[in-house]
């Protein structure tokens, strides 16, 4: 399961599959329309879109002579699972963290 969230966080790291992702929310479309809105080349869409079917986060699937693509809805399951174990820990104040810390640890700072 490590390696598999390891995948998924590095496909969620980039704000540009992010936003793929967040188009797919919507419905399938063609790599052509998922390029469309971004100002990169088609390929550079295409390697993004390879790390994301990569991951398990969409698939692609050839349509006659459109490449689709489509979320993968239970994809981030295994994430969302990992993430939710945090949960049960209040917010850290990392003010008043580090506050403690400078008093607390010798140091120049």
């Amino acid at each position: 399961m490590a390696k598999d969230l390891d995948t998924v966080f590095h496909a969620l790291a980039d704000p540009t599959r992010r936003a793929i992702l967040a188009m797919l929310l919507e419905d399938d479309m063609a790599v052509t329309d998922v390029a469309d809105p971004f100002d990169k080349s088609l390929a550079a869409i295409s390697k993004h879109l390879g790390i994301l079917t990569r991951a398990g986060l969409i698939s692609q699937e050839q349509r006659g002579r459109v490449k689709w693509c489509k979320l993968e809805p239970d994809a981030l399951r295994d994430a969302s699972i990992w993430m939710q174990g945090f949960g049960q820990f209040e917010a850290v104040n990392l003010d008043a963290f580090e506050r403690f810390l400078a008093k607390e640890l010798p140091g120049d700072g």
